[in-house]
């Protein structure tokens, strides 16, 4: 939908139009970091932007004019619109990959060279790295053995199955690619900002070990055309005999290649701008080289070329020790045996004993190449699939077996190297179709990228599929089957197959392919690195930092030097055909994840996701996805369960150790909208009584520098929680949140330092209320979200109100107590709560006493339970008290409790207490005396501060006042003036009347008499105060009922004095009291 903008030039004061300083913003705005400090005015970090971040040059210039004035505060942080398009006009991003770095040798001056706009189209920027990349080696060394073993169906099957896989991965690669801006990194840019770092690593790393592993397979292909078509006698491991050949031949790659490897990696280090200068000729070399065989082919039609291949019976022979196809030949009118004679006999006589094989059929040549119309398509249609050591055989040729066959491997036949079925083909041929990310690796180099990306990518493998298509079919319409079975063309004289085919000479595709496979060589040990330096650069896996750095000019040398080793390793292996799935399962892990990124973003749904290219769909992303993981497993499931597990183990690394990154990824995404639809369906209906646990918010102080008070508390709740359900961690601080927003910002990250050192994992939330009692009553009404809130308060005892002047301490935590019973939220309350234990404690054999009075849901059963669970608590035993009255039986109440112990699963000891209804005793009601004296007396206290200052005020309004009607009278009846009253005589009368009162209410404080209620419940909490003392002073924890409030608030002091006397004398005390519902059951 096009959309229509109008620019309204808008003058300043004086005329003149403002202009940013250009030159000074280019270098900002070329290079994106991904990270960077700094933050906005609101506090929050910003997020990094060529386009919104201002430099200093643009804060000054930015709104000079009157016009703006309005809109001067917020350019502090946002630039105008004008400011925006300049710099959107003049962004260029850097040149990537090796490029930068040249330009870095090259500058010598002090003054460094203007960026130059990228300028590559479609054709050579993508188009052709995408080509160069994907047809190499595999091409050239296994594509007709692959044919001739696998048949033309299934070769097919083989070619369309991996090309499919690319082409959709393509698509998904592009949408992402044209989501925005793909700075250096490519395909591990893409994959980390849309899957998040944990997976951008993981997968960035595969990419880079395939990348890495891709370096050894061309190496070993530029040393297996090098020795074997180009110079077979430099060959320092050469074998007696036969059965050695092969073992030879893997350690002439073993040292062939390390020698490559280390040229290679010297030419690197020195100079990339060499292998980049060389990449045009390693192109020409491929296309020249497909051109020869399409050549070839057509040459075919009119004139076959003459490579004869040599069969005994219908065995075929390695044509290099003989030169004539003939057991005897007639020199002169007489028959000599050749050489051919002399490998299956123990002697050049015509007399001599000869392999029984060799006596018993005859030697007959096949023409290799029959040509395009010769029909051998149709015998080339089924696929010959054999162990390790079968013979390469024309099944349509006459054969009389011998007796004995195990002489065979001594002798010259063409056989299996490798025991062959579809499945390792796939993983052979897969490395054929990597290289599509070519283009997106360049995109700081393309003109229009997210133009090209999409068109070049697509159409360099639309052109590759039908290079290889076409090539199946071809070689199979062209060449003998059993010379397509000829891995190494033994069979003729040592030629590469495929170059038999070609047109002019095979030397033209031995020459393009050997180069070829050196220029892709190059390229791998020079992309390698800076994908790793990339990863090392992003932090996000700690001990890859070190390959970050490099030379001066940026180039990655220790990144190098890791790339070689690993390199080496795949060299070591030797094998192509071993080295090719080990690579396939690295390229296919990552063209799996570009797939799933792109699923994901598009069915969340991100407002963020507004790719340019729009022929993209979920459906198709998946099934990429899933054609990629069968794939993965159809090469070789072994190596598919190493590389899921490199990955994962990098994944929980970086998980765990890594660097916090927001990238906007959609796995973060995907959180949020499981996260939503979970909380959803948990609002449905309240937990059942089996699922229910404790959803705790911590009521957390902080003192006057915001440093977290009693940090036991949350060591408590990581010993209760034990890492399972939600935790909030509250905090309130007096005064406006205007006044008071860096104060709870700074509370806000020392509360979270807390509980990172604590290991408490949830939430925190920093309330700024007008008074502590409001703020307080706000977290606890809508802390939380949804399904998931709370169900559960913890908090410290106020161990200091008696101390305290301000009666506002206590009465805010009895207020809290009431507010969470109101809630229907049970309420722990820790005294002593700085004695608890740390979580590094562990505490030896001791017991947990739970003190059992009120049955209120069953939270002081669970407590225990759950707190056993943690290693701090685990030799703990439980103990239950229970409180038996005069017409009690307790000795039933005892079994009864043990029997619904059993039912619940809980493992502890009973014990029934009984209390006698004994006499209050005189020091209940001297204790309760003193508490209503002293409650009396600072209510007294209160009163008289109140009204000093009361009177005061009063006697400044009446001396104002008096002295105003004085003035008046005086000037207008003088003679009438009498004044009965003097301030002196005002002031003893007050003081008088004060002593007075205070008399009578000192008196009346000594005359008064203890309130009965206030002295049964005096009577309570002392003696049971006794029976917990008595029973358990020693115990590690004590769990208590948690007696309610008055409900009239009058006697709100008396209360808090009730629970000192209660819990006097012991250590460690959580107090409990339960929200009003079940949250234990016997029932499964």
């Amino acid at each position: 939908m096009p959309t229509n903008f109008t620019v309204v030039p808008v003058k300043d004061g004086t005329g003149k139009a403002k202009k940013g300083n250009k030159e000074d913003d280019v270098d900002d705005n070329n290079v994106i970091k991904e990270e960077e400090e700094g933050a906005t005015g609101d506090g929050l970090p910003k997020e990094n932007s060529p386009f919104i971040n201002n430099t200093d040059n643009d804060k000054g210039n930015s709104y000079d004019g009157t016009n703006m004035a309005l809109f001067e505060e917020e350019m502090d942080s946002n630039p105008m619109v004008s400011s925006l398009l300049n710099k959107l006009a003049n962004y260029t991003n850097l040149t990537q990959g090796a490029q930068e770095h040249e330009e870095a040798d090259d500058d010598e001056g002090p003054k460094k060279k203007a960026v130059k706009s990228p300028q590559m189209g479609t054709f050579m920027g993508v188009y052709l790295p995408c080509l160069q990349n994907i047809l190499g080696v595999i091409l050239f060394l296994r594509l007709t053995w692959i044919v001739g073993t696998a048949g033309i169906l299934e070769s097919l099957a083989i070619v369309i199955l991996c090309c499919s896989c690319t082409m959709l991965t393509a698509i998904s690669m592009s949408a992402i690619a044209t989501n925005g801006v793909v700075p250096a990194g490519g395909s591990y840019y893409m994959i980390s900002r849309s899957l998040g770092p944990e997976f951008g690593g993981a997968v960035g790393l595969c990419f880079y070990l395939g990348t890495t592993f891709a370096g050894s397979m061309y190496i070993l292909g530029t040393i297996e055309i090098l020795l074997t078509y180009i110079v077979p006698k430099a060959a320092i491991f050469v074998a007696e005999r036969k059965e050695d050949e092969v073992d030879a031949l893997l350690n002439n790659m073993r040292v062939y290649g390390t020698c490559c490897l280390a040229l290679m990696s010297v030419v690197v280090f020195v100079g990339v701008k060499y292998v980049n200068k060389l990449a045009l000729v390693f192109l020409a070399c491929v296309i020249l080289s497909i051109l020869a065989i399409y050549a070839g082919v057509i040459k075919t039609i009119f004139e076959p070329p003459d490579f004869p291949v040599c069969m005994l019976g219908n065995r075929t022979l390695q044509n290099q020790n003989f030169d004539k196809c003939l057991k005897t030949d007639v020199i002169g009118n007489l028959t000599v045996t050749t050489k051919l004679w002399s490998l299956f006999c123990d002697g050049p006589e015509l007399n001599a004993t000869c392999n029984e094989y060799f006596d018993n059929n005859n030697v007959t040549e096949v023409q290799g190449i029959p040509g395009l119309t010769s029909g051998i398509i149709s015998e080339n249609m089924w696929s010959v699939y054999g162990p390790l050591g079968m013979l390469v055989e024309d099944k349509k040729l006459s054969s009389l077996g011998g007796s004995d066959s195990s002489q065979d491997i001594y002798l010259p036949y063409v056989v299996n190297d490798i025991t062959t079925f579809f499945t390792l083909l796939v993983g052979i041929y897969f490395p054929s179709v990597t290289g599509i990310m070519a283009g997106s690796n360049r995109s700081g180099d393309l003109r229009d990228a997210q133009k090209s990306i999409p068109i070049g990518t697509i159409l360099a493998i639309a052109t590759t599929s039908f290079i290889y298509v076409s090539c199946v079919i071809l070689f199979g319409g062209c060449i003998e089957g059993v010379l397509l079975r000829d891995k190494f063309g033994d069979s003729v004289k040592g030629n590469l197959v495929i170059g038999t085919l070609s047109w002019p000479s095979p030397w033209v595709i031995v020459i393009g392919s050997f180069f070829s496979c050196c220029g892709a060589g190059l390229q791998s040990l020079t992309g390698a690195p800076r994908l790793l330096q990339a990863i090392a650069r992003d932090g996000i896996v700690p001990f890859l930092q070190v390959f970050g750095h490099g030379k001066a000019n940026g180039e990655p040398t220790w990144a190098l030097l890791l790339t070689a080793g690993i390199c080496e390793i795949g060299i070591l292996i030797a094998s192509l055909d071993a080295v090719a799935p080990i690579l396939s399962m690295f390229f296919l892990m990552c063209y799996l994840f570009v797939n799933l990124a792109c699923a994901v973003q598009t069915l969340l749904r991100t407002p963020n996701w507004r790719p340019r290219f729009k022929y993209y769909h979920w459906a198709l992303s998946f099934l990429g996805m899933s054609l990629c993981l069968a794939l993965m497993f159809i090469c070789s499931w072994y190596y598919a369960i190493v590389a899921m597990a490199i990955a994962s183990c990098i994944y929980k690394y970086i998980e765990y150790r890594g660097a916090e990154k927001e990238w906007g990824d959609g796995i973060r995404g995907l959180s949020l909208n499981a996260a939503r639809y979970a909380l959803i369906r948990l609002e449905e209906a309240p937990p059942h009584t089996k699922n229910w646990r404790p959803q705790v918010l911590v009521l957390l102080n902080v003192d006057s520098d915001q440093a977290v008070k009693h940090v036991r508390l949350l060591s408590l709740t990581t010993q209760l929680k034990a890492g399972k359900g939600l935790t909030i961690v509250g905090n309130v601080l007096e005064g406006t949140y205007l006044t008071k927003e860096a104060e709870a910002k700074k509370a806000e990250q020392n509360i979270k330092s807390a509980m990172s050192a604590e290991k408490t994992k949830g939430f925190c939330h920093v309330v700024v209320s007008s008074n502590l009692r409001d703020g307080m009553s706000h977290l606890i009404q809508s802390a939380g979200l949804g399904g998931m809130k709370h169900n559960t308060v913890l908090m410290a005892w106020p161990g200091t109100w008696r101390q305290s002047n301000d009666p506002q301490s206590w009465k805010n935590f009895i207020e809290t107590v009431r507010e969470s019973t109101a809630a229907h939220h049970a309420l722990l309350v820790a005294k002593n709560v700085d004695s608890f234990p740390t979580n590094q404690d562990r505490l030896g054999e001791g017991t947990i006493d739970v003190w059992w009075v009120v049955h209120d849901g069953g939270m002081l059963m669970l407590l225990p339970f759950l707190l056993r669970q943690h290693k701090v608590w685990r030799k703990c035993k439980m103990r239950i008290f229970t409180v038996a009255q005069m017409d009690d039986n307790s000795i039933q109440m005892k079994k009864d409790l043990q029997v619904f112990l059993y039912h619940l699963r809980l493992d502890a000891e009973v014990e029934v207490v009984e209390m006698h209804d004994n006499d209050i005793s005189a020091f209940t009601y001297e204790k309760t005396l003193v508490m209503e004296q002293r409650s009396q007396m600072l209510k007294q206290m209160q009163l008289s501060r109140t009204e000093r200052e009361r009177e005061a005020q009063l006697i400044h309004d009446r001396n104002t006042a008096s002295h105003a009607a004085i003035n008046d009278k005086a000037e207008a009846t003088p003679e009438q003036v009498h004044m009965t009253w003097t301030k002196d005589k005002l002031f003893t009368e007050r003081n008088r009347n004060r002593e007075c009162n205070a008399n009578v209410a000192v008196r009346d404080l000594f005359n008064m008499k203890p309130n009965q209620s206030n002295v049964r419940r005096m009577h309570t909490a002392v003696k049971m105060n006794e029976v917990v003392v008595n029973k358990s002073q020693g115990a590690h924890l004590v769990l208590l009922n948690m007696p309610g409030p008055p409900r009239n608030r009058g006697g709100d002091e008396n209360y808090m004095e009730f629970l000192e006397v209660l819990l006097e004398g012991l250590n460690r005390v959580l107090l409990v009291r339960g929200g009003g519902r079940e949250v234990i059951t016997i029932y499964s």
